[in-house]
């Protein structure tokens, strides 16, 4: 009983599947952090200028 159980344990596939997901997760997390990293300047400039015109726009709006 104890070899048939050994041997069963040692040909699953399960937990080496698992492990190929986890890795598969933890490089589409890096590559998306530091694709988010690289472009963080852009993003930060396109909301100051949002910013700037909704903020122009909202002053222009009271003036009138």
């Amino acid at each position: 009983m104890n070899t048939r159980f050994i041997t069963r344990l040692l040909s699953t596939e399960k937990g080496a599947t698992a492990i190929e997901y986890g890795l598969i997760a933890a490089l589409i997390a890096v590559a998306t952090i530091g694709s988010l990293t690289a472009m963080s300047d852009t993003f930060i400039a396109n909301f100051d200028t949002t910013s700037s015109n909704i903020a122009e726009a909202l002053g222009n709006e009271n003036n009138d």
